[in-house]
């Protein structure tokens, strides 16, 4: 069979990994695809010091990329939503398949690059997009299609999950180990995307939509960072036999889904609770299969090319074949519209950390406004003022109940005259 040409946009830390690996492995990789696969061209501005090019054609322009007819697939590697949505549509449109490790692109504008794939009869590969090195989508789409796909629960950000085992295992303060993380490389000079949330939400639109073949609906996934965990949080968290993890959770119920990201507390017992640092995990329930793990690196050069490597595989083996040969996009042939609950909607079990005044009656007063909501006390530690003031320190675990009836609770509870400050709520999830 004729080699594949490939073009690579983008030469920084994937773009390089991918160019390596597809150099390094070469042979391997021709024995899987069948066929061997050939860089034929590199679009970049910045060389990468890692990578050497040799005689592979180099242009700063993506466009020489795009139009060139010996290039069958097209790697986008630039990230954004601009350029690299220009290079993505281009490639379509110049009838060549893609593959992409960009989720924000995916999750916001996969709908319309999907439907542009399937009127040129190609396909867009995205498997790097979530998890880095871990085929999560694959095992999703494929693996588990025999399966209807009850809930999905991940560690989608190794960003996060590295600050909160750091705080745990260390008993370091939020601030102070971000900046590390940030000098590690961890972690951005603005780190907005990782520690609030929004990469994680790009990366369970995508698994949602995969898993119940449900339109791409980033906009409706409700987001919540990790920057107010304390570390009182944390070894309070621990003492109730919970560990904190900023989970992106997707639950199939009767009156919709769940899509949202926020930190939660989990059972040390559970296998996710233990995945640390800057490793990513997914649970994935099916109700064939029941619970499945998949945890591995998330980000950086090796583990992201080879998620984009592998793509370029299938592509290889496959690209010959009619177009109706291939795993739909979303892996259903039809996109059902099925609603996305609003937070308010949601129904989770819910750990309370409550300042108050040292005075007699005041638990029984939070009891009281949570019993009047239907809301059940399942697990409770006080904890006595400091030597130098007169605040305690409530800590509660709740059954299940709708959020809404929680808020109403904690509204109530602050507004108790004898209520300092806010009251702290983080969700918690038994992943069973």
């Amino acid at each position: 069979m004729k080699p594949v040409k490939v073009g690579i946009c983008g030469l920084g830390t994937v773009g390089g990994g991918t160019f390596n690996v597809l150099s390094k492995n070469a042979n391997d990789i021709a024995r899987r695809a069948g066929r061997e696969i050939i860089i034929a061209q590199v679009a970049t501005r910045h060389p990468n010091p890692n990578v050497d090019t040799g005689d592979v054609a180099v242009t700063d322009n993506v466009m020489d990329v795009i139009n060139n007819p010996e290039i069958d697939i097209v790697i986008e590697l630039i990230g954004g939503y601009t350029i690299a949505k220009e290079v993505v549509l281009g490639a379509i449109a110049n009838g060549k398949h893609v593959v992409t490790a960009n989720k924000a692109l995916i999750a916001v504008h996969g709908a319309e690059i999907f439907a542009a794939a399937e009127a040129k009869g190609v396909s867009v590969m995205y498997e790097a997009a979530v998890a880095g090195g871990i085929p999560i989508i694959k095992a999703i789409r494929e693996g588990l299609a025999a399966n209807r796909i009850n809930w999905l629960a991940g560690i989608i950000n190794g960003t996060g999950n590295f600050i909160l085992t750091e705080m745990r295992d260390k008993g370091r303060d939020f601030a102070d180990v971000l900046k590390e993380a940030q000098e590690l490389g961890y972690a951005e000079a603005d780190p907005t995307f990782d520690v609030e949330g929004i990469d994680a939400a790009h990366k369970l639109t995508i698994l949602a939509s995969i898993a119940y073949g449900i339109p791409l609906q980033f906009e409706r996934c409700y987001t919540e960072g990790i920057s107010k965990i304390t570390q009182e949080d944390v070894e309070y968290a621990d003492e109730l036999g919970y560990r904190i993890k900023h989970l992106g959770i997707s639950r199939r119920g009767e009156n919709g889904i769940d899509l949202r990201v926020h930190p939660t507390m989990i059972p040390v017992a559970r296998p996710i609770a233990k995945v640390d640092g800057v490793l990513n995990a997914v649970m994935v329930n099916g109700d064939a299969v029941g619970d499945t793990l998949y945890v591995g690196a998330g980000a950086g050069a090796g583990p992201t090319a080879s998620a984009v490597v592998a793509d370029v595989i299938d592509l290889a083996r496959t690209m010959d074949a009619p177009a109706t040969a291939a795993v739909n996009h979303l892996a259903f042939d039809t996109i059902e519209k099925t609603y996305v609950l609003p937070i308010e909607d949601v129904e989770t079990a819910y750990y309370l950390r409550i300042q108050v005044q040292d005075k007699t009656g005041v638990l029984a007063s939070v009891a009281t406004i949570l019993s009047e909501r239907g809301i059940n006390i399942e697990a409770i530690i006080q904890k006595e003022p400091k030597a130098e003031d007169d605040v305690a320190q409530i800590i509660l675990l709740t059954h299940r109940i709708v959020e809404r009836d929680m808020n109403a609770a904690i509204l109530a509870i602050e507004c108790l005259p004898s209520t300092v400050g806010e009251v702290t709520r983080i969700r918690v999830e038994q992943l069973d």
